[in-house]
């Protein structure tokens, strides 16, 4: 079967994709020579199965899997829109991770779920490459079934997404935390997680040991942007580059 089918003009690998997977599938995206496929949480495992199973498809690696958390998502505490491309501005707007109150925070229109589990997925057989993602039902208890009986690989992909954000992985063997220490409090990854942290840690000479303590010393700030914003400084550095092309 060719790439293209000349009667749609759409990709075959997409048309098999919706063929195989059916009402299964809740979304397709095609973007950037990517495609991203969306299912529901219930549906995670017969999905996986297929896609490592069928010989169209024989996505046999999972090449990574991760933990998202959609809080606050699109949001920017930078000025983008209102400052002169030779400015320079600080996050000011006191609405990005870590910095806003828990009662107001912000939820973005486009994403119905807080939080979702993406895998990255390989075919050595067909030379292709796939990205699948849940949306977990429940903001405060989110999770999937695990794909270990799947890819074993997820093993420890797993235990970073519970370590790092708090989502479960319904049937892991072992789920348990692998990167913070012990009796840390909180997922560091989710984005209402303080900045600076919940506790600090000291030697306190008095109690001859490790203190923990609620974080005093730090003050949160934002100084990575999370917008791109369009510089004209480039723009004709990019038409001679097009010009040149051209010739």
């Amino acid at each position: 079967m060719s790439e293209t089918t000349a009667v749609s003009g759409r990709p075959a690998f997409v048309q098999q994709l919706e063929a195989k997977l059916g009402q299964k599938l809740v979304r397709l995206d095609e973007a950037r020579g990517e495609i991203t496929i969306e299912v529901l949480p219930e549906n995670w495992l017969a999905v996986a199965a297929i896609l490592r199973d069928d010989a169209e498809l024989h996505f046999e690696q999972l090449v990574d899997l991760c933990g998202v958390d959609y809080l606050s998502y699109g949001q920017a505490e930078w000025d983008t829109t209102d400052v002169s491309w030779t400015g320079f501005s600080r996050g000011v707007e006191g609405e990005g991770p870590g910095r806003f109150d828990w009662a107001d925070r912000p939820h973005p229109a486009h994403i119905p779920r807080r939080f979702g589990v993406v895998v990255h997925l390989l075919s050595v057989r067909h030379n292709r490459r796939l990205r699948m993602r849940a949306l977990c039902t429940d903001d405060d208890l989110p999770g999937v079934p695990s794909l270990i009986g799947v890819w074993p690989s997820t093993d420890w992909f797993e235990r970073e997404a519970f370590d790092l954000y708090g989502i479960v992985f319904e049937g892991h063997p072992d789920l348990r935390r692998i990167l913070t220490d012990y009796g840390f409090v909180g997922h560091p990854f989710r984005k209402d997680f303080p900045l600076i942290g919940n506790v600090e840690v000291r030697y306190d000479p008095d109690k001859r040991r490790v203190v923990y303590e609620p974080v005093t010393s730090v003050e949160p700030r934002v100084l990575v942007p999370r917008t791109i914003r369009d510089d004209s400084r480039y723009d004709q550095a990019q038409a001679e580059a097009a010009a040149e092309r051209k010739k």
